[in-house]
């Protein structure tokens, strides 16, 4: 993790990518910087899996039979593409590439494969964060809280997301889910300093956020989790 940040302001867009494991909170904290900046997009994703009740087709993911998404695998159409739970998801190359030429910002909620593959393929523009949940115990409460998936799933869910937590040090900033609050503030002046430039406000909640030793929170998780 790099403790400074980019300030260039830029004519080309801002690639945010947002990781963490499963039940860390991710999807709520992109969810609200969308609903606050609308210059900023999501990114929807292909995937082969079914559609879950309550999703939209186009709106949460571009839901796609395996033959379709492997002859765009075959077409070289992804930035991105991983199997996830026996079902295959990607990033669609092409419309990410116009946005950001004209100087949209778009937001990732990506696996940490996922999050590697967009920055290698947009190293100049990736802005990568990832969210550490408080603990492990909270991570797996989360997680079987849900009551959209089988037990078995559950687990598979929560071996996956102590797993991604040993890749925190791919990202150049990270970000303690311990207060949803304070976790939202961390990310909003982390995006807003790479899009406009440094600002005394968000300067004190970018050190405020370094001083309290994120990186050192996620070597205790990882250190728990081998004993």
């Amino acid at each position: 993790m790099t403790g400074g940040y980019d300030s260039r302001v830029t004519d080309r867009g801002v690639l945010v990518i947002v990781s963490s494991p499963s039940g860390a909170g991710k999807t709520t904290l992109t969810r609200r910087l969308l609903a606050e900046f609308p210059r900023l997009e999501f990114s929807v994703s292909y995937t082969t899996r079914p559609m879950r009740v309550g999703e939209v087709d186009g709106r949460d993911y571009h839901f796609v039979s395996p033959d379709v998404f492997e002859a765009m695998v075959q077409r070289g159409e992804f930035a991105e593409h991983a199997f996830v739970f026996n079902n295959r998801y990607g990033t669609a190359q092409a419309p990410v590439e116009a946005a950001l030429a004209q100087g949209r910002d778009i937001i990732f909620d990506v696996d940490w494969q996922g999050g590697a593959a967009l920055s290698q393929r947009w190293p100049e523009d990736s802005l990568k964060i990832f969210i550490l949940p408080p603990d492990l115990e909270v991570l797996a409460g989360r997680l079987r809280s849900r009551a959209t998936d089988a037990p078995e799933v559950i687990e598979r869910r929560l071996r996956k997301a102590i797993d991604e937590v040993e890749h925190w040090h791919d990202y150049h900033h990270l970000i303690v889910n311990d207060e949803l609050e304070r976790a939202y503030h961390v990310l909003r002046a982390l995006y807003l300093t790479r899009r406009f430039g440094a600002d005394p406000t968000l300067d004190a909640i970018l050190a405020a956020n370094l001083a309290s030793a994120p990186d050192q929170h996620a070597r205790r998780l990882v250190a728990i989790d081998k004993r």
